[in-house]
């Protein structure tokens, strides 16, 4: 029997069937052995064959968010598979989203070419300095081709303006705890009723009210269904099984001007003729970006998990 992970709660998946049954499943023993560094070999948007009560197999995957599981840095953690998009929700305070874990996590969705929209929430929180910040980093992001969206997912403001785009695709929400996608989901799938939690004032940091991954169906617009897949907030995102001389492509704007560079094997750390460090100078690659990219070339090298910071 064919059908969809739609929910892990970590020890059990909860599998739509191609007839439309609910089944709770486990994951056999030995699945885990077959070279699957992970410690959710099954992810929500799987495609797998169930007996009885075990998943037995996954079917090929068209792609995967994944990063480096922060306890057991070399196992991953994959956040969902088979997505259209994924919607990064981030905020300048309350809590504050670092450039670096936004960087990461782009750089991850382009690896497995999962196209991202950059969601700026809590709009109605920020003071001027604060609201010229954000639009600054929206002006970076768009710049390098990324499509960004203004929001308050509390008031509403905005949030319409995201049904659209979320039209007949599998849509990947995530971000740092406390950033809002709980309130975010109860203003566009009614009824649904998500738990959320206050920001910690202390330390200006999220507290986790998803414990899960579950896909989540919008409500109908057309004869093909929409879903949300809703994942716990991630405090850093470490990347996994990727090669220095790939991250070079992952970074849009620093892959643009690498092929300028005097060596092909250019590291853009310190060459002479490289054009990529030519560019920042010129600031034509913002300073914060070639940090990002600098941390991720060091994460081979410390083979840990990396915190936002």
């Amino acid at each position: 029997m064919k059908g969809l992970v739609v929910k892990n709660t970590g020890s059990w998946y909860v599998v739509r069937t191609d007839d439309g049954q609910l089944l709770n499943c486990k994951v056999k023993g030995n699945f885990r052995l077959r070279g699957i560094r992970s410690t959710n070999p099954v992810a929500v948007g799987d495609r797998v064959v169930v007996r009885g009560e075990f998943i037995v197999e996954i079917e090929d995957r068209r792609n995967y968010i994944i990063r480096r599981s922060q306890n057991l840095s070399k196992q991953s953690h994959i956040l969902a598979a088979n997505v259209d998009q994924a919607l990064l929700v981030v905020t300048v305070n309350r809590p504050q989203t670092s450039t670096t874990f936004i960087d990461r996590f782009l750089a991850s969705a382009e690896a497995y070419r999962v196209p991202v929209v950059l969601v700026f929430n809590k709009t109605d929180l920020l003071d001027d300095s604060e609201r010229h910040y954000q639009e600054m980093m929206v002006t970076l992001y768009e710049t390098i081709g990324y499509e960004c969206r203004q929001i308050s997912a509390a008031t509403g403001e905005g949030v319409e303006m995201l049904r659209p785009m979320l039209e007949n695709k599998i849509t990947l929400l995530s971000g740092n705890s406390g950033v809002g996608k709980s309130t975010l989901i109860n203003k566009l799938v009614p009824g649904v009723q998500l738990r959320t939690a206050e920001i910690s004032e202390a330390h200006n940091t999220g507290m986790h009210t998803t414990t899960f991954s579950e896909m989540i169906q919008l409500p109908a617009t057309s004869e093909n269904p929409s879903y949300l897949i809703d994942t716990p907030g991630i405090k850093g995102f470490g990347t996994f099984d990727m090669e220095p001389e790939e991250i070079t492509s992952y970074f849009k704007e620093i892959f643009r001007f690498s092929h300028e560079c005097r060596f092909s094997n250019c590291t853009h750390t310190h060459e002479p003729g490289c054009a990529v460090l030519k560019a920042l100078d010129d600031h034509y690659i913002a300073e914060s970006r070639y940090q990002s990219y600098l941390s991720m070339l060091q994460d081979k090298d410390e083979g840990k998990y990396r915190e936002a910071y």
